[in-house]
């Protein structure tokens, strides 16, 4: 008998550190594989320190921290062990390999974190633009990321970078009616957007427009150059295809480091962007 990908019902609630001040912004932040919201935001808290002596959280009072777990699933890389994990992979170093199966997970906790934004706008009344999404390795889901790779990278190059109108079958996707009078067909960050949500199984966003991307949103990416887990060659290949989408990314390689956040450079390079970005 076939093995059934094991996912459980929920993810728990996540781990959140109130803002100290009054809360006009939140910033939800992705664990790594294996790993869990709570272990992951108490470590980032208390040791990512910057040059100054503090942390995040101290540097910005009104930042409310939100640290989901994801729900726990069987791990192709790990002999079939249940983990805590956004997207089931087979072999680290290697994300396009036996690349299929990470498309469950990927649409299961795009569904998750959907949700918690969406409270984020619905309870504490904190408006879209104020709600940052980043994470560390497979938590890279956002705009402040840490040693992480894009999945299906290629594929989202391919569709951003293709030219419309060859005569392939691949054009369809891309096709509009006569009197679609949508002019941003061809825009890469449009062409991205359409190829996530696609990906994803999200509902279509209806007319594509360059006004329903976040390409206006700056994103920071940070990594090692020692990583081994996550070759830095895989951040620097979702940072140029990111920037192909049209966005306005900002990439640091750490010299020296492996597979986690330099301190205090790296958590000083956050702190500046954020600081920079929300005020």
């Amino acid at each position: 008998m076939a093995h059934q990908e094991a996912t459980s019902l929920a993810p728990p609630p996540p781990f959140v550190v109130e803002a100290t001040s009054t809360h006009t912004h939140s910033i939800v932040l992705l664990h790594g594989l294996g790993s869990n919201g709570e272990k992951f935001g108490r470590e980032l808290l208390q040791t990512g320190i910057t040059s100054d002596g503090a942390n995040l959280a101290q540097l910005l009072p009104n930042l409310k921290f939100i640290f989901p777990t994801s729900r726990r699933r069987r791990s192709s890389a790990f002999r079939r062990s249940v983990l805590t994990q956004w997207f089931d992979i087979a072999r680290l170093p290697d994300p396009a390999y036996r690349k299929e199966l990470q498309l469950k997970g990927l649409a299961e906790s795009a569904q998750d974190l959907l949700q918690i934004l969406q409270q984020e706008q619905e309870t504490a009344h904190i408006l879209p633009g104020h709600i940052i999404l980043g994470g560390i390795s497979q938590g890279i889901g956002g705009f402040v990321g840490m040693s992480g790779y894009l999945p299906f990278q290629a594929d989202l190059d391919e569709a951003v970078t293709c030219d419309r109108g060859d005569g392939t079958q691949e054009d369809i996707f891309f096709m509009k009616d006569d009197d679609d009078n949508d002019g941003d067909i061809q825009d890469p960050a449009v062409k991205a957007i359409a190829f996530e949500r696609d990906l994803l199984g999200l509902a279509p966003a209806g007319t594509l427009s360059r006004d329903c991307t976040a390409c206006r949103t700056p994103i920071f990416l940070g990594h090692g150059s020692d990583d081994e887990k996550v070759p830095c060659s895989l951040g620097t290949a979702m940072a140029d295809t990111v920037a192909k989408a049209d966005y306005n990314v900002e990439f640091k390689m750490y010299e020296g480091l492996g597979h986690w956040y330099k301190i205090p450079d790296e958590i000083d390079d956050i702190a500046n962007f954020l600081r920079r970005v929300l005020y």
